[in-house]
C-alpha cells in the first residue's frame, strides 16, 4: 500500500488547504478546553498512522528525523519568532 517514489508531492493549494483544517481542529479543541500536549499528541499520532497506510517506513522515519532535526537546529523556534 506504499506510495509508489513516482507520486507527485502535494500542491501548495493541497497543502494549505489541509493546513487550513487542521488549525481550524486546533482551534475547537483548544476552545474545548483539550490541554495542547494532548492536542499535539492526538495530531501527531493521526498524522504517522496515516502516513504508515501509504509510505514506507522509511519514508516516515525520514520524516520524523526532518522534523527532529528542525528543533535540534533551532529552525522551529526561529518560525515561532517570525510569526508563522
Amino acid at each position: 500500500m506504499a506510495i509508489e517514489p513516482s507520486t507527485p508531492d502535494p500542491t501548495p493549494s493541497e497543502l494549505s488547504h489541509a493546513g487550513a483544517v487542521v488549525d481550524k481542529a486546533i482551534e475547537y479543541m483548544a476552545g474545548q478546553n483539550v490541554p495542547p500536549l494532548a492536542i499535539a499528541s492526538a495530531l501527531l499520532g493521526g498524522a504517522v498512522t496515516l502516513l504508515a497506510h501509504h509510505v514506507s517506513d522509511a519514508a516516515i522515519i525520514r520524516v520524523l528525523d526532518n522534523a527532529i532535526e528542525g528543533v535540534r537546529s533551532g529552525e522551529l523556534r526561529q518560525t515561532m519568532q517570525d510569526g508563522a
